[in-house]
């Protein structure tokens, strides 16, 4: 009998999305955050503007509404954001760039917006997506705090919990997820037509419920993520880009085997083999397997969306081909090849394997 890889479901819209709203702010396509005021409210941002010469490079904007701040607290904020020099965020590091804020909650805020969706994140909606299926409510997803983190490779403390420093990242980390809105208007395709879509406005999810065991906790979700070090012992999840039970059968197939473990003492946005991932399948959405299997991406585009900038291309290189020798490792790809372009322009040409990664 044939071996049948077990898989579950992403909706092709999220997978189409990510690679852009995931933009770093070294990103040449992505803005400086900004400060928005509308008749709606007050909003931090960033832009990420499209590139013409290519399809999959759409327009976006992701941001955080700022509720509840008075106009005094709005005056506070914009003297804080023009004390920052966000080159110093692209050159330097994010810490480096913020650490003249000294509050903490403001601090968090611009934090999260430059490091959303970050390979840790997209690897967390990855796992809520698998739970999704598992668990087959459709968009409700509910999980344990501790199971996620034992899932993502943490080592427990002695008492059998989490680190605190852990807890506190994995709130931050749901929490902006839920409150840090995509704004965009793009034609998507489907079944290989394009698709008008009106200006939508979507969270990666939204965090419906969440629970505190045994003792009772003042523990507020927002003002956790802003200012403290706690987490939910429980969260039930909506995931807003879920077609719902029916699907409608346009979504890439991901293998249950799909590891989340992050590596010990290394940043996630080191983790240039789950960028890797999602970007292939992304263009597997927005572009057609040659074959059944194989699917041709230019060498500047994948080298823009996995953060490899910088004149040093001797260096870029070797991360490129180490990265795609380890999703050879893992069996998403069979190996890749470059391809001389026009105008020097490389291009790389992926062989999937679709056991483990395919469209629907």
């Amino acid at each position: 009998m044939k071996n049948v890889e077990a898989t579950f479901p992403v909706d092709s819209q999220l997978l189409m999305v990510l690679p852009r709203a995931s933009a770093s702010i070294r990103h040449p396509d992505a803005g400086v955050p900004r400060l928005r005021s509308d008749a709606d409210g007050y909003y931090l941002e960033l832009r990420v503007e499209a590139d013409r010469t290519d399809d999959s490079e759409l327009a976006l904007t992701r941001r955080v509404p700022l509720e509840n701040l008075s106009a005094e607290e709005w005056e506070d904020l914009k003297a804080e954001y023009a004390k920052l020099d966000w080159s110093i965020c692209a050159t330097k590091g994010v810490s480096n760039g913020l650490e003249k804020i000294q509050d903490r909650k403001t601090q968090r805020l611009f934090m999260a917006l430059i490091t959303f969706l970050n390979p840790r994140q997209v690897s967390i909606v990855l796992y809520l997506y698998k739970l999704a299926a598992q668990q087959g409510t459709g968009p409700i997803v509910t999980f344990r705090s501790n199971d996620l983190l034992e899932s993502l490779g943490y080592t427990r403390t002695k008492d059998g919990g989490f680190a605190s420093k852990l807890r506190s990242q994995l709130n931050c980390d749901l929490v902006n997820l839920h409150r840090t809105e995509l704004v965009l208007a793009q034609s998507f395709r489907k079944n290989h037509q394009n698709r008008a879509a009106k200006v939508m406005i979507k969270s990666i999810l939204r965090i419906k419920d969440y629970e505190i065991d045994h003792v009772p906790r003042d523990f507020d979700l927002v003002k956790a993520a802003d200012y403290t070090y706690e987490l939910a012992d429980s969260y039930t999840i909506s995931l807003e880009f879920f077609d719902g039970p029916a699907r409608t059968g346009d979504c890439v197939f991901f293998s249950n085997s799909f590891d989340i473990t992050q590596k010990l003492g290394s940043s996630a946005k080191s983790d240039y083999k789950t960028k890797l991932l999602v970007y292939l399948a992304s263009r597997m959405k927005w572009d057609t397997l040659h074959e059944g299997q194989f699917v041709s991406i230019s060498k500047k585009y994948l080298f823009k969306n996995l953060d490899l900038f910088g004149s040093n291309s001797s260096r870029n290189n070797q991360i490129f081909w180490r990265t795609v020798d380890e999703l050879t490792q893992d069996g998403y790809i069979f190996g890749a090849q470059e391809l001389p372009g026009k105008n020097k322009i490389s291009t790389i040409q992926f062989q999937i394997n679709v056991a483990k990664l395919k469209c629907a």
